[in-house]
């Protein structure tokens, strides 16, 4: 190109710039141990609920117990990915593992949805067809799992708030918990008064309480997936801000801005500054504007004396920088 190019990438957390970046993993590790605790308590009592659905003859226990070997499932999945997540990043995933997190929560929301359509077949299915159940075992059982559930939910519901990966994981518990209420519930009517249906009446309750929470997890982590510009940031609010108030900036153009994981947004720019002004201030002044009012500590930046050429202008105009190659690529430019 004519003009000439400073690039920038600022962070507040430490990079190795040697043989690349390193984006050290910021994920807790008690996060992780959260949902391996709770994977154990849901698995275990899994073997116990299906013990107890053949001993009764309990169709909706045996049910129950397979709604929660899913839900252990899903938590060791998301065990996984914050394992993974923690891995440091290599010459092939410059990024690292971050976006593990991010896979499980979008599959552990996809796995909630059809286990919410498979509930209200189910449900249907035995209000045409009532299943005699013994209320009493039931009754016992349903007991001990609301017991299991609560103690999970609690270990989930106290980590990272923030974290789309352990809100997936607390949803199926939650959606478990819900389940143990109804049977409860359901079991106390059948030993009062010998009426089946209200356990397929209450299953459906329950699943359209889960439904609403599964879509939002999926919702949200496929809208990171497809790096789409993050709920809180508003581009165009963004670039009027700094062209406004970063002193020495005239233009700022092809922004983007995406999240490796919900809790980190990332943001790509390009900077005209004028010719009286010092790139490497400027490159300052943008980083701690974003940093201060935007919260992103995270930007790759491309300071420019000219206006962008039209090439330059097509192919960044649509096409956000994929992960990986956001940084490597200023290099060619």
């Amino acid at each position: 190109m004519a003009h000439s190019h400073a690039h920038s990438h600022t962070h507040d957390h430490d990079h190795d710039h040697g043989a690349g970046h390193s984006h050290a993993p910021r994920v807790s590790g008690s996060n992780a141990r959260r949902v391996f605790w709770a994977m154990l308590l849901t698995a275990t009592f899994m073997v116990a609920e299906v013990a107890g659905g053949i001993l009764s003859g309990s169709l909706a226990l045996i049910a129950d117990a397979g709604h929660m070997a899913t839900d252990a499932a899903s938590l060791l999945l998301a065990w996984l990915a914050f394992r993974l997540s923690r891995r440091p990043a290599d010459e092939a995933r410059s990024y690292g593992f971050h976006r593990a997190e991010i896979l499980a929560a979008f599959v552990n929301g996809l796995a909630m949805i059809a286990l919410v359509v498979w509930i209200a077949y189910e449900a249907v299915t035995r209000l045409m067809q009532p299943v005699e159940v013994m209320g009493g075992m039931m009754m016992g059982v349903a007991i001990m799992g609301l017991l299991v559930n609560i103690a999970a939910f609690a270990l989930l519901h106290g980590g990272a708030r923030d974290n789309l990966n352990l809100r997936g994981a607390a949803v199926h518990v939650m959606g478990d918990m819900l389940g143990s209420a109804a049977a409860i519930i359901a079991a106390g009517v059948i030993l009062l008064t010998g009426w089946m249906p209200i356990d397929p009446l209450l299953s459906l309750l329950v699943a359209l309480l889960v439904l609403r929470s599964a879509w939002m997890i999926t919702k949200e982590s496929a809208h990171i997936l497809m790096e789409g510009t993050p709920a809180h940031l508003d581009l165009d609010e963004m670039r009027d801000d700094l062209r406004a108030n970063v002193e020495g900036v005239e233009d700022v153009h092809h922004l983007h801005a995406w999240s490796l994981t919900q809790e980190r947004p990332m943001v790509t720019l390009h900077a005209r500054i004028c010719e009286e002004a010092d790139s490497d201030t400027v490159l300052k002044r943008l980083n701690a504007r974003l940093a201060d009012i935007f919260s992103i500590s995270h930007a790759t930046i491309q300071i420019e004396r000219e206006p962008c050429e039209k090439d330059c202008a097509g192919a960044c105009k649509d096409t956000p920088p994929a992960n990986g190659e956001t940084e490597a690529g200023h290099d060619r430019m």
